[in-house]
């Protein structure tokens, strides 16, 4: 497998890949102001877009302010081309929550996911959103969040060794802002540490908030005309090669660990 380049951000220890898992063509690196892999969209660009027609009832996620956010390349690895794990979490307003939920419970705001290897929520401007199960016979998370405000993806890495994390938003991936996939390339996050992806990358240096909004002002409406997946939150979690997420240590340490300190008896 061939060994990729992937972009941390610093204080958070995550990072984000160039190129596919596997031996795609690598892809060129994302000079400042434009999106990996795609040009620029700015804001001005996004407003000049009509609305549907036709507006679907409650929320989805809209182009929010830029805010800074650099990353840089470091080398890692998968252990293979399909997950450790995947996870989705489902997101609408109050009253949408309660038509898509079969009398909703609320309940603790992270979840874990990939066995355990992390855990998960949305949060808001001040702590976690409220959370909810779908209800009896349902295990489906539901989130609520309000029209206009802003959230973020937060992930703990609850192993001991370095994880790489792929997130899409409304079926997008948050790096390029194109369709989702295995593989593509996500952030790293080292082993006890917690990252928050707080909105679609525009270039190295910035990020354009996840924010709230009308279906038909969403990004997916706006950049691709596409609303079917609006709604969902989901995560991938790959694990590392050669590397063991539970036990980070390597043969030779755990020899040298096992090495006895008087000599038996023959």
């Amino acid at each position: 497998m061939k060994r990729s380049t992937l972009w941390f951000l610093p204080g958070i220890l995550a990072v984000f890949a160039l190129f596919s898992c596997g031996s795609p063509p690598q892809m060129a690196k994302p000079s400042p102001g434009n999106r990996s892999g795609d040009a620029a969209v700015n804001r001005s660009s996004i407003d000049t877009i009509l609305e549907s027609p036709a507006e679907r009832p409650g929320l989805a996620t809209g182009w929010g302010k830029e805010k800074d956010s650099p990353i840089y390349g470091t080398p890692f690895q998968r252990a293979s081309s399909k997950p450790a794990g995947t996870d989705v979490i489902y997101y609408n307003d109050p009253e949408g929550i309660a038509a898509m939920s079969n009398s909703a419970v609320k309940v603790e705001p992270l979840q874990t996911a990939a066995g355990s290897l992390v855990e998960w929520g949305i949060k808001g401007g001040i702590g976690f959103l409220p959370s909810y199960k779908a209800g009896s016979g349902y295990d489906d998370r539901l989130v609520a969040g309000k029209k206009n405000s802003n959230y973020s993806i937060f992930i703990r890495n609850r192993s001991r060794s370095t994880l790489e994390v792929v997130a899409s938003v409304d079926g997008l991936d948050v790096m390029d802002g194109k369709s989702a996939s295995f593989s593509k390339r996500g952030y790293l996050i080292d082993p006890g540490q917690s990252l928050e992806i707080d909105g679609f990358r525009t270039s190295e240096q910035k990020v354009a908030a996840f924010q709230f909004s009308s279906v038909s002002n969403s990004y997916a409406n706006l950049r691709h005309g596409d609303t079917r997946n609006v709604g969902v939150i989901g995560l991938a979690v790959f694990t590392q090669k050669g590397v063991d997420p539970w036990n980070w240590q390597t043969p030779e340490t755990r020899t040298r660990l096992s090495a006895q300190p008087f000599a038996t008896a023959p």
